[in-house]
Parts: structure tokens; C-alpha cells; sequence
């Protein structure tokens, strides 16, 4: 099932990287459900063989920025920890701020320059997620 996930990923890289070929800019945001880097999400080392979190998913990614994508928040705010938009429901998960960060802004690298702001508005409630922002000034 997690291979199908993969080539599911291959077969979106590929259609991004043919709209880049035809000049476009890529804006890509949604719930990827994989917290890319051990930062992105509160208990790592607790999750290293949870779905999610798992080698092969964060690799993907990596594939994904080699190809000239930018993760949005951590271009605005660096290794900022403590970051996350989505929380269980459990163990008053979201009150204890035990998250990972799992919703995501790419953007294609010509995009970088008109970058202004990207954050997380963890203080909206109503779902286990929570919103998050680009401002692009084009």
C-alpha cells in the first residue's frame, strides 16, 4: 500500500514538473500527511515507525524539494521549533502543543522571490488541523 503511495507522489512530481516545463508556477498547498524533518513534529523518536513519519515518506519529499520546490514556512521562519498543524485529539494533545506538522505551502522556486509570509494559525480551532498562510506579493 505504501508503494502505491510513492508512485502516487512520482506520478504528481512528474505532472508538476511538466507544468514548470510549459513556464507555469507551482503553488502547492494541502495535508500531506508526512512531517518532513525530525523539527516538524513534536516526539520524533517516539514516531519513527509510524505512518507519517516513516523513512521512505520523508524521502519522498526530499525528491520533491531536489526538484526545485520550496517549503514555504521553513524558507520564512528557519528552524523554528514547536510549529505544527495538526494534533490528535488524544491526551490533550493540541492544549500540550504535541503536533506534527503535516499541511504544507510549496512553491516552485520562481515563486521565491515574492515569498513575503507563511505561518501557522494555531490558535484557529475547529478541527484537528489548524489553517496555515502564504502572503505572495506578485
Amino acid at each position: 500500500r505504501l508503494v502505491y503511495k510513492m508512485e502516487f507522489y512520482d506520478r504528481f512530481l512528474n505532472h508538476c514538473e511538466a507544468l514548470k516545463k510549459e513556464g507555469k508556477s507551482i503553488i502547492i498547498c494541502g495535508d500531506v500527511n508526512t512531517a518532513h524533518k525530525e523539527i516538524d513534529l513534536a516526539r520524533p523518536k517516539a514516531n519513527e515507525g509510524t505512518s507519517g513519519f516513516l523513512p521512505m515518506e520523508r524521502e519522498w519529499i526530499d525528491k520533491f524539494l531536489s526538484h526545485g520546490y520550496i517549503d514555504t514556512l521553513r524558507h520564512v521562519i528557519g528552524d523554528e521549533p514547536d510549529n505544527y498543524s495538526w494534533w490528535s485529539y488524544r491526551a490533550n494533545a493540541r492544549a500540550n502543543n504535541v503536533g506534527w506538522r503535516i499541511d504544507y505551502f510549496y512553491v516552485s522556486e520562481d515563486l521565491k522571490p515574492h515569498i513575503s509570509n507563511a505561518y501557522i494559525m494555531s490558535d484557529v480551532m475547529g478541527s484537528d488541523h489548524c489553517p496555515i498562510a502564504l502572503e505572495i506579493e506578485i
